[in-house]
């Protein structure tokens, strides 16, 4: 029976003699084909689908983590500054730990499906009038001078746990794929994987990072203070492990590139098209591979881009569920037809 990625994995991964595992069974999520896309771009394309995770996201594999090893040190209270996933995840493992959950958003700009999460876990939420970097300063600096332990993507143990992904993916495959792509907000994911990758030992991918264009510090080469995208989950101006994520990229020979907004829309509706819905963040994946791989979904390269995946393994990371932030879908959905209640009616708007 699979117990989680602690249980699974755990002999891999370096946490401390005293964490005591909590988990609501995270991990193990699918790795889908997609093969009309794949087709589309001239690859072997498959989508790594961590919205299957207990509270929507790929946090859940950090978190179990965190919270693991905070309450094996006998922490009560845990805090985290988020965009809404990290907020969503670690009340769900605090309450599961039966601790104190703290988060911080940034006032007005976390996704409602990500919201009623942290609340319906039970977590104290907080806004705060400033970015998602100004909370999490704000965050770091109550736990350096207080008991409560911090559980965003700067503590080492989330990490620790996320990658357990790459291990997945490799072992679906039976080795690391040609080419990942995979969004980049705090940078912690694609320093996760990276590591996961190399500690595995079964072949290294080459990194696509793929930034929102209103959002994207590595891609410009430094911070940005009020970011705006309609990916929620990426809109953060400076990426606590920015200098990670650029080695990872660099280390894999891949590249981090920025992608507009419509461009995400679009993948997200592709994804769609397959029956994968992701929330918008969740589509940068594949909108940058879209890119790199030529406008129109030709498969042919951008010149002087260095990315050639024809006939290639790619492996896109699906970082949260659609149900995440259901608004974009909900304020685009024209109201359905409405007919009487018979044969005719129903033939006649079907058109047959």
């Amino acid at each position: 029976m699979y117990r989680g990625v602690l249980e699974h994995y755990g002999h891999l991964l370096d946490l401390p003699a005293h964490t005591r595992p909590v988990s609501l069974l995270e991990g193990n999520t699918p790795l889908i084909p997609m093969p009309r896309l794949g087709k589309e771009l001239g690859v072997e394309l498959f989508v790594k689908f961590e919205g299957m995770n207990p509270t929507g996201s790929f946090k859940d594999r950090g978190m179990t983590a965190a919270i693991s090893e905070a309450v094996g040190r006998g922490a009560r209270t845990v805090i985290c500054a988020s965009t809404g996933n990290t907020a969503a995840s670690a009340a769900a493992y605090a309450a599961r730990a039966g601790s104190r959950a703290i988060v911080l958003i940034p006032e007005g700009k976390v996704a409602a499906g990500k919201l009623a999460g942290a609340v319906a876990y039970g977590a104290e939420v907080i806004q705060v009038q400033g970015s998602f970097d100004a909370a999490l300063a704000l965050v770091v600096e109550i736990t350096q001078k207080t008991p409560i332990a911090l559980v965003n993507s700067i503590n080492p143990y989330r990490i620790e746990g996320q990658k357990t992904a790459a291990f997945e993916i490799c072992d679906v495959l039976g080795r690391a794929p040609d080419w990942l792509c995979l969004p980049v907000g705090n940078a912690g994911n694609i320093t996760a994987y990276w590591a996961g990758f190399k500690q595995y030992q079964k072949g290294l991918p080459r990194i696509l990072g793929v930034q929102a264009q209103g959002a994207a510090p590595l891609v410009l080469g430094h911070p940005v203070e009020n970011p705006e995208t309609i990916a929620t989950a990426i809109r953060i101006g400076k990426p606590a492990r920015g200098e990670q994520a650029l080695e990872a990229a660099r280390e894999s020979k891949g590249r981090i590139i920025a992608v507009s907004d419509e461009e995400i829309l679009s993948a997200q509706k592709m994804l769609a098209g397959e029956g994968v819905w992701v929330e918008p963040a969740s589509a940068a994946g594949i909108a940058g591979l879209m890119a790199e791989a030529g406008r129109g979904r030709r498969p042919e390269p951008v010149e002087g881009s260095g990315f050639e995946a024809r006939g290639k393994t790619v492996v896109v990371v699906c970082t949260g569920h659609g149900l995440k932030d259901p608004s974009v879908v909900i304020e685009s959905f024209q109201s359905p037809k409405v007919i009487p209640a018979n044969y005719e009616a129903l033939a006649t708007v079907i058109g047959v």
